[in-house]
């Protein structure tokens, strides 16, 4: 199985540049015979909103927003699946007049250019909470074409709910297990506690002490007894 995590710094609400970064990243790393692109939370539009009033220009609806397209583009172009954070508008034509919902989310499209995911952020960060409702179906589980049992899951959703329940309860970890996934996929825009200037000096260097934060919530992943593999995929932006 080839993965690629296309990682890189948005800039907060500047989609159309932000998607020309991604295309020049891509076009550089000139991928072949991937099975999977997986690109971070709130891919083309930046993270850091700080109220529904900001981030409503910004808002798609599923399968025909920016976001989508660019993943349905990236897809057939690459021949992979390709999974992708994006706002979500809900569209709610059939359920006319019900209040708006708005979402964290992330789509997913196969090779051939279908989308067959759409997963909502379950356990939201503070910054999610000043626009985004708590996605009503739990963590993602199904079976992905070419890929198998996967779990998806978005930064925050790592996490404890809301950071008051027990450490141990392990709830997302313990949803891959559940679900029996072989594949784990987690788009995220994660904060990072080192200091800029540690990045410049070694800018290829991983952030090892938020590596091994994702790796303790995946405990009971880890110590499982089991012949069979799981692999973990995570796409964070960079800084």
């Amino acid at each position: 199985m080839r993965i690629g995590c296309l990682q890189f710094a948005p800039k907060l609400g500047d989609v159309n540049n932000n998607i020309n970064r991604a295309d020049a990243v891509l076009s550089r790393a000139d991928p072949e015979d991937l099975d999977l692109l997986v690109l971070p939370e709130l891919a083309f539009t930046g993270y850091n909103f700080k109220s529904l009033r900001e981030i409503s220009p910004f808002l798609e609806y599923s399968g025909t927003g920016i976001s989508s397209l660019w993943a349905k583009t990236a897809a057939l172009k690459y021949d992979c699946t390709v999974v992708a954070g994006y706002p979500e508008r809900e569209d709610l034509t059939d359920r006319w007049p019900a209040d708006p919902a708005y979402y964290n989310s992330v789509i997913g499209v196969s090779p051939d250019g279908e989308s067959i995911i759409n997963y909502r952020k379950s356990h939201l960060y503070y910054t999610d909470e000043t626009w985004a409702l708590e996605g009503p179906d739990g963590f993602y589980a199904g079976r992905l074409p070419g890929l198998g049992r996967t779990a998806i899951g978005i930064c925050m959703d790592m996490n404890p709910y809301k950071f008051q329940t027990p450490w141990e309860d392990f709830e997302f970890a313990q949803h891959t297990l559940k679900c029996g996934a072989r594949l784990v996929i987690v788009s995220m825009a994660w904060l990072t506690q080192a200091e800029a200037r540690e990045f410049t000096r070694e800018p290829q260097e991983p952030d090892m002490e938020t590596l091994m934060y994702w790796i303790s919530r995946l405990e009971p992943i880890i110590q499982i007894k089991s012949n069979q593999e799981v692999f973990v995929v995570f796409a964070n932006r960079t800084e």
